[in-house]
């Protein structure tokens, strides 16, 4: 009895030594952080100086101040001068120096962000001087915002903590076939575009306005962005029957936030002159100084001068049938034979000249003479609208932009059941 219990002992003990001989020690792992590429660069091998470019600073002061001097400077700016001028570097911009890790911290590569996706990268760390061209990789979201006009459309936007750089985008688009002066409180749109982001987080602007709608007046303006010639066309905007919503004349000579203050008139009487008839050949649209003046249609500057109560002015030649005149000005922003395209600023609101307040007097003439570019009886001419044969593939093309802005369902890609539902429709 002994010899077993014995026994009994001798097996326990040697599991219990077995189970502590098997018990797994534990090592511990050591996890290297990847490396950091950026611009093309391995960040580890460098120090990364990050600053902005400050008033009165150029690209050879901050060379200069990390340990690259005058010689080799002004040989990297001769070298690089067809891809990126030195001189054009500007305060306020970002940049961002790669620097050696040893005692010199010797800048090596240079790299100016214009915006938020792009930027130039200057490597010089070799006898081979670089300067390339660099683009974040950008994620387009396609959102879609619906506002309610209480007082304009700036106002509304801006509520919607949406960006005035998107309300001049709209503006652009509608400038030809609603004046935003005219809002009425209660009219309404809807909006789809799209937001670019880096990395998935940071917002990096607006792409494409894709399409809209405006509710006013009980009318539904429509807007579509569509290209018509595949091969070498450029995007336009259309409504929902085809036509183009851009004409060769802009509205207003002002974007928005203007009020008409007096228009064409020939019989008009004014107190000063003894009550006397003196036509008013113009349409004033007041706001405040220093508003942007745009040209309402492209041509050549045949004018900008100062002249008696006009004030300092701008007048551009359209074609041998149109011109246009633009009074009273603060200051101009072109100069006599320039050619400026539609939609360019050409002056500032001003108080120049025989005038009451800030505005600009709007002049237009058709064959030599001053006519009222508002008039609902002057046929302006309009842009080509689409061929026929290319109907039918804008027709298609529109038909889920427009369920998306006329209901509540915005899908990502279009499903079958909403291709069933336009059908119907």
């Amino acid at each position: 009895m002994k010899r077993i219990t014995l026994l009994l002992v001798l097996i326990i003990s040697f599991s219990s030594c077995k189970k502590e001989i098997e018990k797994p020690v534990s090592i511990p792992v050591i996890v290297k952080p990847k490396p950091i590429f950026k611009f093309g660069y391995n960040l580890d091998n460098y120090n990364v100086i990050q600053d902005t470019i400050k008033s009165g600073e150029s690209f050879g002061i901050i060379l200069d101040r990390h340990h690259v001097f005058y010689p080799k400077i002004n040989e990297i700016a001769t070298k690089i001068k067809d891809t990126f001028d030195v001189r054009r570097v500007r305060a306020g911009k970002p940049y961002t120096i790669l620097a050696s890790k040893d005692s010199t911290e010797k800048a090596q590569v240079f790299i100016y962000k214009h915006d938020k996706i792009n930027a130039t990268v200057i490597d010089f760390k070799d006898s081979v001087i670089v300067a390339k061209r660099h683009k974040n990789p950008v994620k387009r979201v396609v959102k879609t915002v619906e506002g309610v006009i209480d007082s304009n459309l700036s106002v509304t936007m801006d509520s919607l903590h949406l960006s005035g750089v998107l309300t001049n985008y709209v503006a652009d688009i509608y400038a030809w076939t609603l004046d935003f002066y005219k809002l009425q409180k209660g009219d309404s749109f809807k909006i789809t575009f799209e937001e670019k982001y880096i990395n998935d987080s940071l917002f990096a602007g607006y792409g494409d306005v894709k399409s809209a709608v405006f509710k006013h007046k009980g009318q539904d303006l429509y807007a579509f962005k569509f290209v018509a010639d595949t091969i070498n066309g450029v995007p336009e905007y259309y409504d929902e029957k085809g036509n183009m919503l851009r004409s060769q004349f802009l509205k207003s000579p002002i974007k928005f936030q203007y009020r008409i203050s007096s228009r064409y008139n020939l019989k008009r009487r004014i107190a000063y002159y003894g009550n006397r008839i003196k036509p008013h050949l113009g349409t004033d649209f007041a706001a405040n100084i220093g508003t942007p003046i745009i040209a309402t249609a492209s041509g050549t500057v045949v004018e900008s001068t100062r002249r008696g109560g006009n004030g300092k002015f701008v007048k551009i030649k359209h074609n041998s049938t149109y011109s246009t005149q633009y009074l009273h000005m603060r200051n101009q922003n072109v100069k006599k034979g320039q050619y400026v395209k539609q939609g360019d600023v050409i002056g500032y609101v001003g108080m120049t000249g025989n005038t009451g307040g800030p505005h600009v007097c709007y002049r237009f003439w058709k064959n030599g003479k001053q006519v009222d570019p508002l008039s609902p009886k002057l046929k302006l001419p309009e842009a080509e609208p689409l061929k026929e044969s290319i109907k039918p593939r804008y027709f298609e093309f529109i038909k889920t932009l427009k369920y998306q802005l006329d209901s509540r369902i915005i899908p990502v890609q279009e499903p079958e059941e909403i291709r069933e539902i336009i059908a119907k429709n």
